[in-house]
């Protein structure tokens, strides 16, 4: 790319004995007309070369290889040595809400187990067992209808003895 002052210069050529302007006003304003002042790197061209590097095989590096795998091995010792650092608090952590959800559990069924002893209890109150006695008819039998076993009767009841 030509700088500005260099197109300038090849459209109005300008002469020693001040002869004129190419294209333009001769004679004085040529003379009156100040110097385009250059540019800055307008002395620099730019080429652009096509490199085709397809025929370029790298070789390899074995100390960069021998690095790479530094690296994973010490990333990977730091991985397990901080998971080991960090496992203890993190079961801890763990087993604390364990226990915070295990106290809540027992809280919940001793509550479950006073209201079923207050129910139990009312269920089980003497005025209550009289008064669904007298609903079913429940009534004490006479004195001559009790019938009272005897333990004494010769071992012929439901025993199950061994013949000798």
């Amino acid at each position: 790319m030509a700088a500005r002052t260099t197109m300038w210069d090849g459209l109005f050529e300008r002469r020693e004995d001040g002869a004129g302007l190419r294209g333009a006003k001769q004679g004085a304003a040529a003379e009156e007309r100040e110097p385009v002042r250059p540019f800055p790197n307008e002395d620099l061209y730019f080429f652009a070369k096509r490199i085709d590097n397809r025929s370029v095989v790298k070789e390899a590096d074995p100390e960069a290889r021998k690095a790479c795998w530094k690296l994973i091995g010490s990333v990977a010792a730091a991985v397990v040595l901080l998971i080991i650092v960090l496992m203890p608090s993190a079961y801890g952590l763990l087993f604390g809400y364990q226990v915070q959800s295990l106290r809540q559990e027992r809280q919940r069924l001793l509550t479950e187990q006073s209201s079923l002893e207050v129910q139990e209890s009312t269920l089980l109150s003497p005025a209550r067992m009289e008064e669904l006695a007298r609903e079913q008819q429940f009534v004490d039998p006479a004195p001559q209808k009790v019938v009272y076993l005897d333990g004494h009767n010769g071992g012929s009841l439901a025993m199950n003895k061994k013949k000798p």
